[in-house]
């Protein structure tokens, strides 16, 4: 503690046992004008020689020149202009408050209060005046000596400033104005005691464009698109649509081992993905080829890699649908819950650093948010936040975790509003409403990125298919409900109608767009299924530039093992 001693009237000691972090933690002001002294620089007496070595060097950032003091420490990004009357009445009030404050600290640790003179805090009035004002009310102190901590003052006013002296022992502000600097902002004070609301009277509300019936909602604000665009995403929702029956299908018949649809999240699929830049990096869950068909990954790459035959990218070390492209900037797919969001965070950051007008986003469903083993959605938020990375955080509220529905996973309304608690801005949008999710992610994107943010992204969907061909849903929710929702709000016949309003769309077209599709897909299938696997030794490649001694082993006893027992291993794996 620093305060004045009546013994030396313009000598400024430090306690000898005073820790030396208080006393560093502690830098004082003082103007040329300060009844403290006369001189600009204090004596500094009783202090052990690395202390004093230390304060001096921290009093070095402050300069004292004529009626003001220019602040500019302890990383202070901006220099701060104090009054030196102001900055008098500063040191009178302060030494009351941390005084005690010492005391009481060394009274816990047993050991006598030493003999210090507590100089008496002049009343004030309500409302703290002009810097006249204030040094009128120092006069009237009956000593005017004191001490203050660093502090910055928040205004650029003389009045703003008096605003954000401390008030003895209880830190309030004078006049009511209750608050105190902390990290992140000013933090105001209330003597009634009122806690959170555990959550908001009425839910956040969900953005749309478009009606049950296709048509725009009057005075709606979207992002137009041309006519092209809005027939490329038309295309790809029915294109997406007909391989996941197609592709579902044919692992009911045997001829692939798993599957997994998007049925009812056509419009997040594809109208995300028209709002990016093909330099925009995805990292995505697995419910989002259509994100992939957008880029232009064919059916034949699709079908390759459901066949794990040799054209596959995975080399058939991937299960059916964890696609991947490099060409493309989207991630492989991997089945671990919520794994790529911080994952999207470092991308989005390298981005950052590369200064590359690009973003990242990731795709996650209502289930990762509440992935409790890791935490990666809460790490991931913080981590974007903290880092301002420009990253797209869009979750997928489909109603289900696979049999879990979102009553039962988290009681906050839904996914958006915890971006608030990590400083993220997020919106909630109709996932069904294909126009509504291009202009939200569209937006999103350019705040990501000429901002330096992330945002979050909470689309309210259905997943109307079963969660993959290893669940049956109508065990765990009504029949009535998916069929409500595959009718009434397919994104792609809602999409559809607008498409045609606009005299964009015949139903011509329609059919033989359909059938098109359908042809071209079962073709290669055909094809993917003719084709030869990838060979045994692909199993030990792609990890070490030099296959080590213990992974040939390896490789060498799986080939005897198959030739031993060829009846248990498939024929078509070249060996």
């Amino acid at each position: 503690m620093l305060l004045a001693a009546p013994s030396l009237p313009r000598t400024l000691i430090f306690p000898a046992h005073c820790p030396s972090h208080l006393i560093i933690s502690h830098c004082f002001l003082l103007s040329s004008t300060s009844p403290l002294s006369n001189s600009n620089t204090p004596a500094i007496s009783i202090l052990p020689t690395s202390a004093r070595a230390k304060l001096s060097s921290l009093l070095q950032p402050f300069v004292l020149c004529e009626d003001w003091i220019i602040a500019s420490a302890l990383g202070r990004r901006r220099r701060e202009l104090i009054p030196g009357d102001m900055a008098a009445l500063w040191l009178a009030r302060a030494s009351s408050q941390l005084a005690r404050r010492s005391a009481r600290s060394l009274a816990r640790h047993g050991e006598p209060s030493p003999p210090w003179f507590l100089a008496s805090v002049p009343q004030l009035p309500p409302v703290l005046g002009s810097p006249a004002a204030l040094a009128a009310a120092v006069e009237r102190s009956p000593s005017g000596r004191g001490f203050c901590s660093v502090r910055g003052f928040a205004g650029e006013s003389g009045a703003a400033a008096a605003a954000a002296v401390e008030e003895p022992e209880n830190g309030f502000a004078a006049g009511g104005d209750q608050a105190i600097d902390f990290p992140g902002g000013k933090v105001s004070f209330v003597a009634e005691m009122n806690f959170l609301p555990d959550s908001q009277k009425e839910r956040i509300n969900c953005y749309r464009v478009l009606d049950d019936d296709g048509r725009t909602i009057s005075g709606s604000k979207f992002q137009e698109v041309s006519k092209e665009v809005a027939l490329k995403m038309y295309s790809e929702m029915v294109t997406l649509q007909i391989m996941d029956t197609i592709f579902y299908e044919a692992q009911r018949q045997g001829r692939i081992s798993f599957y997994l649809t998007s049925n009812g999240e056509e419009a997040i699929n594809i109208a995300s993905a028209a709002a990016l830049s093909i330099d925009d990096i995805v990292l995505p869950q697995y419910r989002e080829p259509g994100v992939l068909l957008w880029r232009g990954f064919t059916l034949q790459e699709f079908a390759n890699q459901c066949f794990g035959n040799k054209l596959d990218y995975g080399k058939g070390r991937q299960m059916p649908i964890h696609y991947g492209s490099n060409r493309l900037n989207y991630f492989t797919v991997s089945s671990p819950i919520a794994t790529q969001l911080p994952h999207a965070v470092g991308a989005a950051y390298s981005l950052k650093m590369d200064k590359k007008d690009a973003c990242a986003i990731t795709y996650f469903g209502d289930g990762g948010t509440n992935e409790n083993v890791q935490g990666d959605f809460h790490a991931a938020l913080n981590f974007a936040a903290v880092m301002e990375t420009p990253v797209i955080f869009f979750c997928r509220n489909n109603g289900w975790a696979i049999s879990t529905p979102t009553t039962e996973q988290f009681r906050s309304d839904g996914v958006v509003v915890r971006g608030q608690a990590y400083g993220i801005r997020g919106i909630r949008v109709d996932g069904n409403d294909a126009l509504a999710v291009y202009s939200a992610v569209h937006a999103a994107r350019e705040m990501a990125i000429t901002e330096g943010r992330p945002i979050l992204v909470e689309a309210l969907t259905y997943r109307v298919g079963h969660h993959s061909t290893s669940d049956d849903s109508t065990k765990y929710r009504p029949i009535d409900e998916i069929e409500h929702w595959r009718t009434a709000r397919d994104p792609i016949s809602r999409y559809r109608k607008w498409v045609q309003g606009n005299d964009w769309w015949s139903d011509a077209e329609e059919s033989e767009l359909r059938s098109r599709v359908r042809k071209e897909l079962l073709q290669a299938i055909q094809v993917a299924e003719r084709m030869p696997k990838p060979p045994v030794a692909e199993l030990f490649t792609d990890v070490y530039d030099q296959i080590p001694s213990n992974l040939r082993e390896q490789e060498r006893l799986l080939r005897d093992t198959i030739m031993k027992h060829p009846a248990h291993y498939p024929t078509d794996v070249p060996v």
